[in-house]
This record gives structure tokens, sequence and C-alpha cells, in this order.
């Protein structure tokens, strides 16, 4: 009988110059590259500075690695969350870049999918900007590390964070302490950005006041010149809210308006402001939209199908 051979599995090789940077590439007990194998449904096999690729998309996972060794050598960790974000760079045939924006000296924040790029580039290009879109998509986190690296190139003067004063089924007044720790917890999200992308150098600027977080009832009658300004939360704006601060803006400022319709706590749930503004602004000259999705949420995937699940609900 005559024996069948068995088709021989096509390999796609790469080598990396720094032993070192590509021994970090596989992560703690080959996490990264079993990630890419579940995910492209291809083999990775590393010796020294080679690794071999086998499969369909074993294209695809080389160009992946090559960012992320790209990556490594910049300086930057190597984590599972890195090795998501190359997946949604290079999905299908579509390569895309993935430019790093300088928040402070010796820190670098990246967009992590498509849809948080086309969001950086609106706001390099235009001076209000809409983040639209769910719970953990970077709306916020994004434009915080934009705003970071513009006064870190001292092309404003100020940061300037803001959300309404409005928590779901709570008011301010309810709440125990002065205005200050009232306050405080609603804005913590805001600050957690902050610190993020700018380690403790926050602290100091926060306190010299070159960094402000504010509710937004705090923007009345000011005019926000040479500052960079985030209003976080629109959804739970009124119509005459967005109108005030949106009206807000001075010469040499930018705004990003961040949100998500499905979860306003307004009463009856419609995002009025929010709404509103989309309706009158999209298309005026100066005013970008970047619109986000389910698929494009970049904490933990389990997020990603719960905001898919609630979405199918019409919740």
């Amino acid at each position: 009988m005559k024996k069948t051979k068995k088709p021989v599995t096509e390999q796609f090789a790469v080598e990396f110059a720094d032993n070192r940077l590509a021994a970090a590439l596989s992560g703690p007990h080959q996490k990264n590259f079993a990630r890419l194998e579940q995910r492209l449904d291809i083999r990775i096999t590393q010796r020294g500075n080679r690794v071999a690729l086998s499969g369909a998309e074993r294209e695809r996972g080389a160009t992946i690695l090559q960012a992320l060794y790209a990556r490594a050598k910049a300086g930057e960790s190597i984590t599972l969350a890195e090795v998501d974000a190359e997946l949604r760079f290079t999905d299908g045939s579509r390569a895309q870049t993935a430019g790093a924006i300088r928040t402070a000296s010796g820190r670098l924040t990246r967009p992590r999918s498509p849809a948080q790029s086309a969001y950086l580039d609106l706001m390099r290009d235009h001076p209000l900007v809409f983040g639209i879109g769910p719970a953990g998509t970077g709306k916020t986190y994004l434009a915080a590390a934009y705003g970071a690296s513009m006064l870190f190139q001292r092309k404003v003067e100020r940061l300037i964070l803001s959300r309404p004063a409005l928590e779901a089924g709570e008011r301010l007044g309810f709440l125990p302490g002065d205005l200050k720790e009232k306050i405080d917890p609603y804005l913590r999200p805001l600050y957690d950005a902050l610190f993020d992308v700018l380690g403790d150098q926050a602290t100091r600027l926060i306190e010299q006041g070159v960094i402000e977080v504010a509710p937004l009832a705090f923007m009345r009658g000011r005019t926000l010149a040479r500052a960079f300004v985030i209003m976080d939360e629109a959804q739970n704006t009124t119509a005459a809210q967005m109108k005030m601060v949106l009206t807000r803006l001075g010469e040499d400022s930018q705004m990003v308006v961040t949100g998500d319709p499905g979860q306003s706590d307004l009463p009856g749930g419609r995002p009025e402001g929010l709404a509103e503004a989309l309706s009158i602004l999209e298309g005026v000259e100066g005013v970008g939209i970047q619109r986000f999705s389910d698929a494009d949420v970049v904490r933990h995937a389990l997020v990603s199908r719960i905001v898919r699940a609630y979405t199918a609900k019409g919740r």
C-alpha cells in the first residue's frame, strides 16, 4: 500500500537583531505567542532571535511581531494589550499605523485600534472633536493623552477636564463633605486618565493650576484661551449646558467632547445636549466626529461582549 505524503506546511521566518528584545516578544509563559496563535490560527516557534510562523495568516503574524519588536526597541513593554492592538491594526489586509504621542519625558501613548487612530488624526486637524461610543473604547483616555502631549509640546498653556455634575440616581448635594470632597470622587475617572498618561507629573501640574479638573458648572462665564479642553460624559448635558460649554472655546484653544448616548442619566435617558449638538454641528467646518462601536472596546475582552449583549437587547 502506497503511503500518502503529508502536506508540507509552509513557514515564514523573521529574524531580529537583538536577542534580548526578541526574547521579550513571547511574553511571560509564551502568552503573547499563544494569543497570536489563537486569534490567527497559526503556529509560532522561536529559536534565539529567529521566529518561524506557519499557517494561512503567517505573514500577518510576522507583521505583528515586527511591529511589537519596534515597540520593544523604543522602550515600551509588550503585553497582551499591545498584541491585541496590533491585531486590530492589521485586520485582514488593511495594515495601518499606530502613531505614538509623547505625553511626558519617557512616556508614550499609542492608539490601540484603527478607530482610535482616526480619532487622534481628527484631534490633530480639528479644533472641536466629538468622540462618541460605548464605555471602554478609550474616548476619554486618548483625549487626555493628546491634551497632555499638547502641554508637553507647549502648544497650549492649560489642560482643562470637565464633566456635568450628575450621577446615576444621586445629586452632589446629598453627598457628605465640602464641595471638593463631594466633587473629587465623581471626577476620579478623569484623574485616573491623567495620572496614567502623565505619571507623577500630574500632581505637580494640578497644584500649579496648569491642569484643572472641574464640574461643568465651573465653566459658565469663562473664556478658555490657549487651552486644551475635554468635556467628558457629554450624554449627561442638557441642550443649554452643551451650548454653554461649546461657546467657551477661546483663542488658540481646542476642545474634545466625549460621550456614550446609550448611558445618559438625564430624565428619560435621552442624551439631549449631545444629540442636539451632533445633529447641528455634523458637517460644520472645523468639527470632527469619531464614532466608536463595541468592536473598538479596548478593555477586557469580556467588556466588548457585554456591550454587544446589552445593545442586542436594546439597552
